[in-house]
């Protein structure tokens, strides 16, 4: 066997996504909609390799080239996900991707090669205190099923933001992104944390085509809540979930979360990835009481083979701003700046912090 490592190119895309669609440790992020959209919108370059044997693929490795000022690029697999790593037919494989994916490094002279994976072994909660999981629930074969396997306070819950007034809509094609986003960047605000741009949105919705659904909750004609998921083969990835601080009082997230876990458990999806969480912390038992379970993740820099610290990443992505003392001044700031403001320098920002 002849194994021939290559950069991927635009013309691979349909190859590629056969392949990722049929690897079991394939996430949403693996599709080479994820490397376009990441081109498109920040004009960060696609790095990713490919390995065939003939013009059959064994191996794929998606990853970005991200270069911020005044820095040394470094290379990421994959920016703005929990999750980017080598597949192949063998660990060999794999080992001989990441291998080109250094030495391309090493010809830019460039300073990291961060890879996102997670710890596919059951962990004792001793073992995943304080660390950074991500939450994963198997679904069953219908969206009954699913919600009767609900504990009783859980489906009250639903029941009630219902009974609030509130309704959903799936959206799906590209539609319903302005709701979407008027609710993202709000969110985004109130945090202190600048906002992804609009056209990283309209991108990946364009290149996951049917793979993307987007569910906005409203109250009458009041968006309140938004999220999108991500699918691929049979399992489906929440990247983005926000609501309407306002009306948090009406539940709407517990009718966000429902409609797209039923949308992905009525199209025979499998698994429904809640996304990142601090283990034992607020947003890691909202998803807990889904029924979802804690993966670690195992974040690292392969070009050190050294550990990644979460905090210490997040300190340092944030350079545009003042560090210790000032920064929660800093987000203070940010988060009482008109919308149009954190929308039009927001994404500036945005396009060099990976996480």
């Amino acid at each position: 066997m002849t194994l021939h490592i290559r950069l991927a190119t635009n013309s691979d895309e349909r190859l590629w996504n056969e392949y990722v669609n049929a690897h079991p440790r394939a996430t949403p992020y693996h599709r080479f909609g994820w490397l376009k959209s990441v081109e498109q919108a920040y004009q960060h370059k696609n790095i990713a390799a490919i390995a065939l044997n003939d013009t059959q693929i064994v191996g794929v490795l998606p990853c970005i080239q991200m270069q911020r000022p005044l820095l040394r690029p470094s290379f990421c697999a994959l920016p703005y996900c929990d999750l980017g790593y080598g597949l192949g037919d063998d660990n060999a494989t794999v080992d001989l991707l990441t291998q080109f994916g250094k030495q391309q490094l090493l010809a830019i002279n460039g300073q990291t090669f961060e890879f996102r994976d997670f710890i596919d072994e059951p962990m004792s909660d001793s073992q995943m205190e304080g660390q950074k999981v991500r939450m994963l629930l198997p679904l069953p074969e219908n969206s009954e099923t699913l919600l009767s396997g609900f504990k009783s306070k859980l489906r009250s819950q639903i029941r009630k933001s219902e009974k609030n007034g509130l309704h959903y809509k799936i959206y799906k094609n590209g539609q319903g992104l302005d709701d979407f986003y008027q609710i993202f960047a709000i969110n985004m605000r109130k945090l202190g944390s600048p906002v992804h741009s609009k056209d990283w949105f309209k991108h990946l919705l364009n290149n996951y085509h049917g793979n993307c659904v987007l569910s906005v909750v409203y109250f009458e004609d009041t968006p309140v809540g938004a999220g999108i998921t991500l699918s691929n083969n049979q399992g489906t990835a929440i990247p983005w979930a926000s609501t309407v601080a306002e009306y948090n009082k009406l539940a709407p997230n517990m009718l966000l979360y429902w409609s797209l876990l039923k949308e992905a458990c009525d199209n025979k999806m499998c698994t429904f990835d809640f996304g990142r969480s601090t283990f034992g912390e607020g947003t890691y038992r909202f998803k807990a009481q889904w029924g979802a379970e804690p993966q670690l993740l195992n974040w690292y820099d392969a070009a050190k083979q050294s550990q990644q610290d979460f905090e210490m990443l997040s300190n340092n992505e944030r350079e545009s701003a003042p560090k210790g003392r000032l920064r929660p001044l800093v987000e203070s700031i940010w988060a009482k700046l008109p919308l149009s403001v954190t929308t039009s320098v927001g994404p500036r920002i945005r396009k060099h912090i990976s996480l």
